[in-house]
């Protein structure tokens, strides 16, 4: 599904180029019923080839991760972050930073808020199942993309800019917090720990116990009690300071 979904977002890309893809055409527009296309295709849109080229390569490496380290749910999180991302972007209300006179209608393209869901289903599944392969992977996310946590707070609030921002906050806000909710909804679905049968309480093995008992008859020094120092009571140690005082 990964190599899927990349293949259909440089397509997407190639047939922008060609221009039969233009404007807002598969875009978000926020609560527009014409906008509501773009919950399906403006994952698949980009702006530039920086813009694709940067959304391509974590997506990639999260995909990746994802598949190797949470298979059982994998498929459920892609799917669920593309049309969950989308739905929320679309029932963000606009708004415009600028205060102009004119509707302020914002066109949202590109795979990020998928990317977000998955570097915050990453993070957040380590820490939640709390085992130390999954919280390495959440370390390693945290290392390498903790600066994405910027991109969900709009760029006016950060830096005085004279036009609206091109960085859409509503994708990476909305695909953060729902990939905080799939990693707590499927934090019990992972696969079960594997059980050695040496772990099992009434595990026994003929050949060891045989190669137990020889150790034993081959070197039975190694058991023989070793000598004991005699600990030092409390009130011989107050008689001696007594003694002393005298």
């Amino acid at each position: 599904m990964p190599l899927f979904f990349l293949t259909l977002i440089w397509l997407g890309y190639f047939f922008q180029n060609l221009g039969w893809i233009g404007d807002c055409q598969g875009g978000i527009i926020p609560l527009y019923a014409e906008g509501l296309k773009g919950i399906i295709f403006s994952p698949f849109l980009h702006g530039s080839l920086d813009h694709i080229i940067g959304n391509s390569i974590p997506l990639a490496v999260f995909s990746f991760l994802i598949y190797e380290f949470y298979p059982k749910v994998a498929d459920k999180v892609m799917l669920q972050a593309w049309l969950f991302s989308g739905l929320a972007v679309w029932l963000t209300p606009p708004i415009d930073f600028f205060e102009s006179h004119t509707h302020y209608i914002p066109c949202i393209i590109g795979a990020s808020g998928v990317i977000y869901v998955q570097a915050f289903f990453l993070f957040v599944s380590g820490i939640v199942r709390w085992t130390v392969k999954l919280m390495s992977i959440s370390l390693l996310v945290a290392l390498y993309y903790g600066g994405m946590i910027w991109g969900m707070i709009p760029e006016e609030l950060l830096f005085s800019l004279s036009e609206p921002s091109k960085v859409a906050w509503q994708s990476h806000l909305a695909g953060g917090v729902i990939g905080v909710i799939l990693a707590i909804i499927y934090r019990h679905q992972s696969e079960k720990r594997k059980k050695y049968i040496w772990e099992y309480p009434n595990y026994y093995n003929e050949k060891d116990d045989l190669l137990w008992q020889k150790y034993k008859a081959e070197y039975p020094g190694d058991f023989n009690e070793l000598p004991h120092t005699q600990e030092d009571e409390i009130w011989d140690y107050l008689e001696e300071l007594r003694k002393r005082e005298k």
